[in-house]
């Protein structure tokens, strides 16, 4: 667990997490958070949270996770130190760590096809903006609305962009879990861009594994950062994906926007090399030539083709500055990435939310006591009742704090004794 202090830091409350689950012997998930330590770096390269989910036989996915989230920031700074905007820098930087993870696989046998998910949140003075390749997502809420800013690459999601059906038909014979992009298997990658979106205080970002995602609902994430912090919140939300199974690693980062720091942001400009092509050398031979041709003309007294020359040239070297002057960058400041936001929800923390928690609580005591599992039982049904009371006065916010805090509670007695599993209904 991850927590920011500091000048700039602060204007950022952040916390990460990754757990293993309860069905899998090793984590094949990373994630990663840079923060900007000063008005300089935040300016330039913003903050950085990433989280990626390996796959691979072996520890194969467990290595490309891992490359993933160590080569992304590092070759992101360098971008960025060669004053690349930080679109482009980022893209590189995905793109630079497909290269290294598939070089990686196509050198050993072992991890041959190996590959990882990746997830990128920058948040700058211009907003947040994502990158991305793969199911491992980033939500925004604020207020009551939850939104998914991501754009799953699987199977359902291009099925439903192409107009196949809506996420409510999908049907049952359609595996959810197959990606159509990762880094890693192929030479080559598609990474897509969303954003920027203005910041405002009070916004909080949420990145996630599948394990995550593929458990809990959106109305239950959105719930959940609702009324937690984030530290509370990231806890929280494992142990809930966990007590409906944990069939998979689960990692979470979530980051609560506490204020926009003062300052002036630095433009986003994308170089010459990036946008025209430098003019060619044959043109300067070309402009060369019409020159000395009108002078010849000119001595020879042709002043017809002296006209004529004047005039190719004076067009050539006007085409040429033009030219030129285009090549020397264009700005990205009030371009917009992508086509999200997606799916969006409106949060209600209401009585309907509570009684399902509640039903949920109840259903956990019942199945942790026919498993014989050792729990404070004084604990947890103090915690219970702190949620009933709360929920009877209407204060159903305080009532989804309780109910959280009790099944995180039950999910820590029960850690190490897992010889017996409970079957957690949904």
């Amino acid at each position: 667990m991850a927590e920011t202090t500091g000048t700039w830091e602060s204007y950022v409350d952040q916390a990460a997490l990754s757990d293993i689950g309860l069905r899998r012997s090793n984590n094949q998930d990373s994630f990663t958070v840079v923060m900007a330590g000063s008005g300089d770096a935040w300016a330039r390269r913003g903050h950085l949270f990433m989280v990626a989910d390996g796959m691979g036989a072996h520890a194969a996915g467990e290595l490309a996770s891992k490359m993933a989230c160590d080569t992304v920031p590092l070759t992101y700074e360098k971008e960025i130190e060669r004053t690349e905007p930080p679109p482009l820098a980022l893209r590189k930087a995905i793109e630079d760590a497909n290269n290294r993870i598939h070089s990686r696989g196509q050198a050993n046998l072992d991890f041959r096809g190996m590959g990882t998910t990746a997830s990128v949140l920058l948040l700058l003075p211009q907003g947040a903006l994502i990158a991305h390749v793969g199911d491992s997502r980033v939500y925004r809420l604020r207020g009551d609305r939850f939104e998914q800013l991501s754009f799953d690459h699987s199977l359902v999601w291009e099925m439903m962009a192409a107009g196949k059906f809506r996420e409510d038909q999908v049907p049952g014979y359609i595996p959810k879990n197959i990606i159509t992009r990762s880094l890693g298997p192929s030479p080559h990658v598609e990474v897509d861009l969303e954003g920027p979106w203005p910041l405002v205080p009070g916004d909080t970002f949420l990145l996630c594994s599948d394990g995550l995602s593929g458990q809990v609902s959106d109305e239950e994430m959105g719930a959940v950062l609702t009324a937690f912090s984030p530290n509370e919140a990231a806890r929280v939300l494992i142990d809930l994906a966990n007590l409906r199974g944990g069939p998979d690693n689960i990692s979470v980062i979530v980051a609560k926007v506490k204020g926009t720091p003062q300052g002036t942001p630095v433009n986003w400009t994308v170089p010459a090399k990036t946008t025209r092509p430098a003019v060619h050398p044959a043109v300067w031979v070309i402009l060369g030539v019409c020159g000395l041709a009108t002078l010849l003309s000119l001595l020879a007294r042709h002043y017809g083709a002296t006209l004529v020359m004047g005039l190719v040239t004076l067009v050539a070297g006007i085409a040429t500055f033009v030219r030129g002057r285009g090549a020397s960058g264009r700005r990205l400041d009030n371009l917009r990435f992508g086509r999200g936001p997606y799916n969006p929800r409106t949060v209600l923390v209401n009585n309907e939310l509570v009684d399902k928690l509640a039903k949920f609580v109840g259903q956990l005591r019942d199945a942790a006591m026919e498993a014989q599992y050792e729990v404070n039982w004084s604990h947890f049904n103090h915690l219970d009742s702190r949620a009933l009371a709360a929920a009877e006065r209407k204060d159903y916010l305080t009532a989804v704090r309780e109910y959280g805090y009790a099944m995180s509670f039950m999910m820590s007695e029960i850690r190490g004794q897992r010889k017996k599993k409970p079957d957690i209904p949904d």
